[in-house]
């Protein structure tokens, strides 16, 4: 109870500055009560503490202690992050102060913490150096309240369920009568539920209440259901922003249209992939004199969708649309990203043009960006221009025989842009990408390499060039530019990848200065040395391996790997949040307007910088994640069968290989190895028998025979069906010959 203030003094107002202040100043942690008594708030003052405290609980200033009381973190000498659990069972706490470096936690020392947790993490007595190493001390907020679970089997009344993350290792206990109570229907074995989890029964066991059934694992929806659950992906629209949808038209009208540039006219088409449903990027290519001019049209969604609207507050919150095999989880409503702002074909859209000259030899020209209004003469799959222009097949050259000669001359600019590309330093390692093909019923039929030619590279060129443009435009008028960055390699890794080559055939074409002291400018050297020759795959992976990750920040760090010294992402407003951003920013710029933005001020667009980079490697791994289940469904009636590829990753317990009859790869295990005893020279990447010599290399072939699949653990398990050939004697060799 709060203390009756004396005759004279005046009760402290409460804030955040102040509740802090009192803490630090009292040395032990309070109560609610006693911080009351400290300030002597006045009865209006008290309910006003409560909310600063939770305040400061979500914000990890505070903690919750025992018996109502809250310490401060710093003094506990605790962390507070997120923990992120390896599929080796171990974690890291990932500071929110950035500052800091990841924390190791085994898992004794996870005290009930799952992955995806906010925590506190207190560090061990004896951690030091490069990793320290810590316990969790508290669970401030879970990563996840509803879960995907697999029920494994009924006992009895409950039934037996297990999260479907592999790196969530707990099970879970739900009561089978009031399942079928609330979801009107029966639950089977490897059935997928979505579950809140309650109370911890047991050290790894937990209550939980089932909210709903998705349906067999074995179905193709119920995986990207229960993966769009693992990562929280938001599936269904609030109602405000469905009804902020409904009041926009149905199409532009004149007043839309006032001020824009009239591009009606030009040959404009979009060309995208055959089951694409939204159109934000148009071209159009024409010849001037010896040179060309390019058109890049880009769907103009910032002109419907304002800052601090609910459309805008969730396509920040989404920060980019999720993409899988039979679904997409999109940043808009369906109204704005498959209509209003889709570049239908033969209607009238609104837009925001880059148009650029460029020279004889593909040289970039002066730039212009400006509003316009435009019409797409066609809607092209990259398969259609791979018939018609480069193939030069008849029956398809005629089907699109308005825009033809456009294409074509399009095809020559970016053939020039492409060389001129290359030629400065830009990285391309053409890695294959896994297309996943079904039948009529849903059910996966073949997941194989997906088809790339020029075509899309038609398209990639233009988008890059006009990305370029607009970041050189914002940046040369000193206006806010959300840029994508992305810094230069690893120089340890590099460093490691030079030091490996000095033993191969390609050691005496390295140049010494660069082995000593890799640098960046060399990485295009060696890949260009490395092409068509047997190291080609080590150089492309370990390469690739030393590549930092692309990010977004107001702050510009350039672009490594198109060699870019200045590159933004302008072309995709439907799909990135980013991208509309910088379409607000070239607006205001374009009015010579002050800047004015929700994000303003350097700290707040970094602070949306930090959270569009980190919901896109969410969308990545959940990407990832439902092409590894689905992989894992179409391979379990394969067992047994055997198949050839490529070794592509090693560590000391076996290694990978991405196999050649489906774009798939497994684990081989070096305990299924009965010929010799391996060692792992992660130096050299390689695997050394040590009495045989036998070797097993980073791009070696070989062939492999499917052993086991396992869906739960998202395991493809291999074992090679011939030993491999001994390539460096083994020391029982060598001793016979000494002998």
């Amino acid at each position: 109870m709060a203390k009756k203030k004396r005759r004279g003094e005046r009760p402290q107002s409460v804030d955040l500055p102040t509740v802090l202040r009192v803490f630090k100043e009292s040395r032990k942690p309070l109560s609610q009560g006693e911080i009351v008594s400290m300030l002597k708030l006045s009865g209006k003052e008290v309910h006003r503490l409560r909310p600063l405290i939770e305040q400061l609980l979500d914000g990890g200033k505070l903690i919750k202690l025992g018996r109502g009381s809250y310490g401060l973190t710093e003094r506990l000498k605790l962390i507070t992050g997120k923990l992120e659990i390896q599929r080796s069972g171990v974690g890291f706490v990932i500071p929110e102060d950035k500052r800091r470096t990841d924390i190791f936690v085994s898992p004794q020392h996870f005290n009930g913490a799952w992955h995806g947790d906010r925590v506190a993490v207190a560090l061990l007595p004896e951690s030091h150096g490069r990793r320290p190493e810590g316990r969790i001390a508290r669970v401030l907020e879970r990563g996840a309240t509803q879960l995907a679970v697999r029920v494994q089997r009924r006992m009895g009344e409950l039934l037996l369920c297990r999260p479907t993350d592999p790196k969530r290792g707990f099970h879970l206990m739900v009561k089978a009568d009031e399942l079928v109570q609330t979801l009107g229907q029966d639950v089977f074995d490897g059935d997928i539920l979505i579950v809140e989890a309650g109370e911890q029964l047991d050290r790894d066991l937990y209550s939980a209440t089932a909210v709903s059934r998705l349906g067999p694992e074995g179905d193709v929806g119920v995986q990207e259901s229960l993966v769009k659950t693992n990562y929280d992906i938001p599936t269904a629209f609030p109602q405000p922003v469905l009804d902020q949808a409904a009041t926009l038209p149905e199409a532009p009208d004149e007043a839309d249209m006032a001020g824009r540039e009239d591009l009606r006219h030009l040959d404009l088409v979009t060309i995208d992939g055959v089951k694409a449903r939204d159109f934000d990027d148009a071209v159009c290519v024409q010849r001037e004199g010896e040179g060309y001019r390019l058109w890049v049209a880009i769907a103009d969604v910032s002109h419907y969708v304002h800052p601090g609207t609910p459309l805008d507050e969730e396509a920040l919150t989404r920060a980019n649309s999720y993409y899988f095999p039979q679904s997409v989880c999109p940043m808009f409503p369906e109204a704005l990203s498959n209509g209003l702002c889709s570049l239908n074909p033969h209607v009238d859209r609104l837009c925001m043009v880059v148009e650029t000259a460029f020279d004889r030899h593909g040289r970039y020209g002066e730039s212009r960006l400006y509003p316009a209004v435009m019409r797409s003469k066609a809607r092209l799959t990259y398969g259609q221009v791979q018939r018609a222009v480069l193939l030069k097949e008849e029956e398809e050259r005629l089907a699109i025989a308005p825009v033809l000669p456009m294409l074509e001359v399009a095809e020559e600019l970016a053939r020039k842009i492409n060389t001129l590309r290359r030629q400065r330093g830009s990285l391309d390692f053409d890695l294959p990408e896994p297309e996943i093909l079904f039948n009529l019923s849903g059910e996966t039929t073949d997941i194989r390499r997906r088809t790339r030619h020029f075509g899309h590279q038609i398209i990639e060129e233009f988008m890059i060039a006009a990305n370029e443009a607009v970041a050189r435009f914002l940046t040369e008028r000193e206006f806010p530019c959300l840029y994508r960055i992305h810094p230069e390699p690893d120089p340890g890794k590099l460093a490691a990848l030079f030091k490996l080559l000095q033993s191969t055939s390609l050691g005496p074409k390295l140049d010494p200065e660069q082995t000593r002291t890799p640098t960046a400018e060399g990485v295009q050297h060696l890949l260009a040395l490395a092409q068509g020759t047997e190291q080609e795959f080590l150089v492309n992976r370990l390469t690739l391996r030393a590549m930092m990750q692309a990010s977004y920040d107001p702050q510009n760090e350039g672009h490594f790997g198109l060699a870019s010294d200045c590159y933004c992402h302008f072309t995709s407003p439907i799909r990135r949040y980013a991208d509309l951003v910088v379409h607000r920013s070239v607006k205001t710029a374009l009015q010579a307007a002050t800047w004015e933005h929700p994000f303003h001020s350097f700290k707040k667009l970094k602070q949306v910088a930090e959270h569009l980079s980190a919901t896109e490697r969410v969308a990545m791994e959940a990407e990832r994640e439902i092409l590894k289940r689905l992989t894992v469904l179409f391979l379990q009636d394969k067992v047994g069968a055997e198949f050839t590829g490529v070794v592509n990753g090693m560590a000391d317990f076996g290694f990978w290989v991405e196999l050649n009859e489906v774009m798939a790869e497994g684990l081989v295990r070096l305990s299924t190895l009965n010929d010799d005893y391996y060692a792992y020279l992660p130096d050299k990447q390689v695997l050394l028998g040590e009495r045989t010599g036998r070797a097993i290399r980073l791009g070696q072939e070989v062939t492999v025979v499917l052993t086991d699949v396992q869906i739960g653990r998202l395991e493809v398990n291999l074992e090679l069906a011939t030993p491999v050939e001994r390539t460096v004697p083994g020391r029982r060799a060598r001793q016979k010959r000494r002998e």
